[in-house]
């Protein structure tokens, strides 16, 4: 993993389709520690860095894709865009992991550490914003994170069909859905719960489960399909995903 000057120059170009001016500030975003003569030859300073203009770019992203998520939602999806876990992915799937110039200790192992490869994702966003401006740095950071963003974003909604309902329904018919329990029936160890669900006035299909966050869920999954936010086979496998949940 280490290259020749030459070498990481051309290898850069191409995984980050972005030419360095500084091959000082490419090679300083790339070096690890373990190799490093002093440790301030590293790019420990450059994570720092880094994880700043990472969370910044991230959050303008958000707050600008999803106009009816709160604050609590955006920073749920927002922690996890950021993540090391992320960060480490978005390295190993666009080669910039192989990019990272370590020691011997490090580079005689398998497989690259997931924290080596996080943090160079944000020593190279650091790198970047020093070398190119703000601009270009933003151009890399959602170009290479926004299937990340989508991703996560989409599969909160999969657990949580309430709160999608809540932003779909406060953009599309102009109010909050409300919840209401029709129904129930069977013995108390095993009873079952009809809930239907209500946006200014509109009336949903109501839904059965065996308790009432599994009813207003399905609930919220029949709206979503009535209101063409979700088609017929999201909303059946979605209906299949709660239906194998444990009963709270």
């Amino acid at each position: 993993m280490n290259a020749e000057p030459s070498d990481l120059r051309e290898r850069a170009d191409k995984v980050l389709r972005y030419r360095f001016a500084s091959d000082a500030l490419l090679r300083e975003a790339l070096t690890h520690a373990s190799i490093a003569d002093n440790r301030l030859d590293s790019n420990e300073r450059m994570e720092f860095l880094g994880d700043a203009v990472l969370d910044l770019i991230v959050c303008e992203a958000l707050y600008r894709r999803f106009p009816t998520y709160m604050e609590g939602e955006l920073t749920k999806v927002k922690s996890a865009v950021v993540s090391r876990r992320t960060c480490a992915e978005v390295s190993d799937e666009t080669g910039l992991t192989d990019l990272l110039i370590i020691g011997k200790g490090i580079s005689s192992r398998t497989a690259m550490p997931p924290s080596l490869a996080a943090a160079v994702y944000e020593s190279i966003v650091a790198g970047i914003y020093l070398d190119g401006g703000f601009d270009v740095v933003k151009e890399y950071v959602l170009r290479t994170m926004t299937p990340k963003i989508e991703a996560i974003a989409s599969n909160g909604h999969q657990e949580n069909f309430k709160a999608l309902l809540q932003q779909h329904a406060q953009r599309l018919l102009g109010g909050p859905p409300t919840y209401e329990l029709l129904d129930e029936k069977g013995p108390d160890h095993s009873k079952c719960f009809e809930v239907g669900v209500t946006v200014e006035g509109r009336r949903f299909a109501s839904a059965w489960g065996p308790n009432k966050k599994m009813a207003e869920q399905k609930a919220a999954l029949h709206a979503l399909q009535e209101l063409g936010v979700l088609d017929p086979t999201e909303a059946t496998k979605a209906i299949e995903q709660i239906e194998t949940e444990t009963p709270v």
